[in-house]
């Protein structure tokens, strides 16, 4: 009688960690690409919560255009906090401008003049 041994072969793991790196090359870019996109989208929020605020804030005092009320102005009758782009906290603008985004390492962030305009890699501190 032939004894039986018990196990895998050397194709069938090949197999499995084929299989494994197949999935991690379709999942990988997908993760990437969808944590860019929900940093975008908080981003946007974020700037867009800052310009109403500001409006807000603006009507309520008559202020000019060319007012740029504080942040204790803002927060916390505007808003509950003030948001922040990973670690870095979005400038106050004034009444008739718009806010861009602080973070280097943001998609909305579009250089300060004499940037140069080249694209900077995505790197997430947070």
């Amino acid at each position: 009688m032939g004894t039986h041994r018990k196990g895998f072969t050397l194709i069938e793991i090949m197999i499995v960690v084929s299989i494994i790196g197949l999935i991690a090359v379709i999942a990988v870019p997908n993760y990437y690409n969808a944590r860019r996109k929900a940093i975008k989208n908080t981003c946007d929020a974020n700037r867009i919560s800052i310009e109403k605020a500001v409006q807000l804030w603006a009507l309520e005092t008559n202020a000019s255009a060319a007012d740029t009320p504080e942040i204790a102005n803002i927060v916390p009758d505007y808003l509950r906090s003030w948001p922040k782009c990973g670690t870095i906290d979005y400038a106050v603008p004034s009444v008739s401008s718009t806010v861009s985004c602080p973070n280097p390492a943001c998609p909305n962030y579009i250089p300060s003049e004499g940037g140069g305009g080249e694209e900077i890699p995505p790197v997430y501190p947070w």
